[in-house]
């Protein structure tokens, strides 16, 4: 059977293992999208992961979503990021940049822009402006609709922010097209309403994450991109109809770019992530827990998903205590918690201490 501590080539990258680690919001840096020396020291102890996914990364200010996230939408971010991909390397990791669009899911107060979505639908719940926890909430906006000459604009600053990522350093970069922002926000029958080419019918709901991918895979290298996917999860007040459907066209549809992987989150069934995995031609990252399930995050959980025909895994909140997590898992040590109110709040503490 295969193991979590097998090699695995993932596009022109040898990875010494199959456990990846899973991007995760850490509001860490300032207003300015900065990332900082905290940040190079918080991924680079986890390089012995056989890929780090970085935190979700905005393409540009109209897409940041939550405060005190980082962005690659100008040069002087791409600058800070340099001493991080840096330091990865220097400790023999490999690592690729999240590439986050908050679509609706944001607030006139966290950037100064009015956020944008597929249609003029506003998601039922709070949002984060000033801070984490509950007195940073306030009510989700309805968002500006967007043109359908605009759409195409979101579609080109993934690619944007691609290419900058590999000028910084980054071996790669993930589409994020879960968990509610603005890819799944187009595939959703909630939020997307749109009659024209990016609404509807299935074909049309697909088009602008398939767009996206096909001009990031232009831009930077299908090797060198892949894409996050959480069918049927309803994280952020996105519903799909007919999930089954729905993904198999959206593989389809992918299948033909030469992605170096899909990561799906599993929040439908086993069985629907299996009949995905089998019709998908490159690597196929399972992530077991996604935003449901606090309790997956063990060695045997990975290897469940490496039996049901996953290449890796991605492991999320296991990581926050445990930058040694590969490790930890090979000898059987106990695994480290981190405290909830350490995750968001900012600082070294619960981060690099």
């Amino acid at each position: 059977m295969t193991s979590l501590f097998e090699g695995f080539s993932l596009g022109e990258l040898a990875l010494p293992n199959r456990v990846v680690m899973a991007p995760m919001t850490r509001a860490r840096v300032g207003a300015d999208g900065l990332p900082t020396a905290s940040t190079a020291a918080y991924y680079a102890r986890r390089a012995t992961a056989g890929l780090i996914i970085t935190e979700g990364v905005q393409p540009s200010l109209l897409g940041q979503s939550n405060p005190n996230t980082p962005g690659l939408y100008n040069e002087a971010q791409v600058a800070a990021w340099r001493p991080v991909t840096s330091a990865v390397h220097t400790n023999g990791g490999r690592v690729f940049a999240q590439i986050m669009h908050g679509g609706r899911v944001g607030h006139p107060g966290v950037a100064g822009q009015h956020p944008v979505g597929p249609s003029a639908v506003a998601l039922r719940g709070e949002v984060y402006v000033g801070s984490f926890g509950a007195d940073g909430r306030q009510p989700a906006p309805v968002p500006r609709a967007l043109s359908l000459k605009e759409v195409g604009g979101e579609v080109a600053v993934y690619a944007d922010a691609a290419r900058r990522a590999v000028s910084a350093g980054f071996d790669g970069v993930e589409l994020h097209g879960a968990n509610g922002y603005l890819i799944q926000q187009f595939l959703s029958s909630n939020a997307n309403l749109r009659t024209d080419a990016y609404g509807g019918s299935v074909a049309g709901r697909i088009r602008f994450a398939v767009e996206a991918a096909e001009a990031t895979a232009d831009a930077i290298g299908a090797e060198r991109v892949g894409i996050r996917l959480s069918p049927g999860g309803r994280v952020w007040d996105v519903v799909e109809d007919d999930v089954p459907g729905l993904y198999a066209a959206l593989f389809d549809a992918l299948a033909p770019l030469g992605l170096a992987y899909v990561h799906v989150v599993a929040t439908g069934s086993d069985d629907l992530l299996v009949e995905l995995r089998k019709s998908w031609p490159t690597a196929f990252i399972a992530n077991p827990g996604g935003q449901i399930d606090e309790t997956v995050g063990t060695r045997e959980h990975g290897e469940h998903w490496l039996a049901r025909g996953a290449d890796l895994v991605s492991y999320g909140r296991a990581y926050l205590g445990n930058p040694d997590l590969v490790e930890r898992f090979r000898t059987g040590a106990a695994l480290r918690a981190v405290d909830r109110e350490l995750w968001f709040q900012g600082g070294d503490s619960g981060y690099v201490d």
